[in-house]
């Protein structure tokens, strides 16, 4: 007991030493040892929350965030929600869009937003026939309907214009989201991502898919943006952002069924059946030969140029065409190129 009580007293005076040392220092607040300020970060989305968001929830529900020191809030978006505009005005700090061309547009604007990592590694849009009217490449589209949503003109355009087929050749039909059209024959194709696999059920086992990244139009889907200021003054926050996320994504590859349920209990309006298979077809979009050699969220700088001189091209500039390094930047994949999962 003697022994027990000089070494509480011995301790008790390394650490009221140590304690003296931090208060001199102005390290410590009056009522003990400092605690790192957590700080809260926004993510804004452009859609509602999803399995687009399984590795930010995985790693939520895990406390990768919090061992960063960071409070994630995911913040949805929607018809009426412009995210680009609300992180470009500082309301919130990072952003995520569906697809890369948004950022490319707001750069030729002169919004100050820039990518600093992209979530898929290649974009799921595809166009999807039936064995009676296969379209198994991009010049099987002459002479057939195919159905796309309004905004997706443009990637239509895109893919026509790489593979020399005329307008004239091709009848667009205007459709929404459903499959419906195709089923009916009002279309012969119809189009969407190919991780939608809910809505894709009723064209069955023989569905035929042309990705538009394997046909030439290389997009990247789901990337991360912020504005310039918040890249350049916060960067070791974003830095620990990535370091989090990549963490949750690498954590739902090798555990989808557990990401789904923390999926499911952040979002209890989903189906889980429905969410197991599209978040395992979602993580063969996250994941692949580039994630393996560079890791989670890397990208080709070559590519995001290839986009840029595509969409002048085809006149989507109406200001001309953003330089790459205002669309784009490597700071924060640099930084944390260590600690990113690199997984294929």
């Amino acid at each position: 007991m003697r022994q027990l009580g000089r070494i509480r007293r011995r301790s008790l005076f390394k650490s009221g030493a140590a304690a003296t040392a931090f208060a001199a220092y102005g390290l410590l607040p009056s009522g003990g040892f400092a605690q790192a300020k957590t700080q809260t970060v926004n993510l804004q989305l452009g859609w509602l929350a999803g399995n687009n968001q399984i590795g930010e929830v995985a790693a939520k529900a895990l406390g990768f965030f919090e061992e960063e020191k960071l409070n994630l809030a995911i913040q949805p978006g929607g018809p009426s929600i412009d995210g680009v505009a609300i992180v470009a005005s500082g309301r919130h700090e990072i952003g995520q869009v569906s697809s890369s061309p948004s950022l490319m547009l707001a750069a030729s604007q002169k919004i100050p937003v820039m990518c600093f990592a992209t979530g898929l590694q290649q974009h799921p849009y595809a166009y999807f026939s039936l064995p009676k009217k296969p379209v198994r490449a991009p010049r099987d589209l002459i002479g057939k309907k195919v159905g796309i949503q309004a905004t997706a003109k443009v990637l239509l355009n895109a893919l026509m214009k790489k593979h020399n087929i005329a307008e004239k050749d091709v009848e667009i039909v205007i459709i929404g989201s459903e499959m419906t059209p195709i089923l009916t024959g009002q279309t012969d194709v119809v189009s969407g991502w190919i991780t939608n696999t809910t809505t894709l059920k009723p064209l069955g086992p023989e569905r035929i898919d042309l990705r538009l990244w394997d046909a030439g139009v290389r997009l990247y889907a789901l990337p991360y943006y912020a504005t310039k200021d918040t890249i350049e003054k916060k960067a070791d926050m974003l830095a620990a952002y990535t370091r989090a996320v990549s963490r949750g994504w690498e954590y739902a590859l090798k555990n989808p069924e557990k990401a789904v349920d923390f999926l499911i209990k952040e979002y209890p309006n989903l189906k889980h059946d429905d969410e197991i298979e599209g978040s395992k077809e979602l993580l063969k979009f996250a994941f692949n030969a580039n994630t393996q050699a560079n890791g989670w969220g890397a990208f080709d700088p070559a590519i995001w140029q290839e986009q840029i001189t595509l969409y002048d091209d085809l006149k989507q500039f109406s200001a001309g065409p953003p330089k790459l390094e205002h669309v784009i930047t490597t700071k924060i994949l640099d930084a944390t190129k260590a600690q990113r999962a690199k997984l294929g």
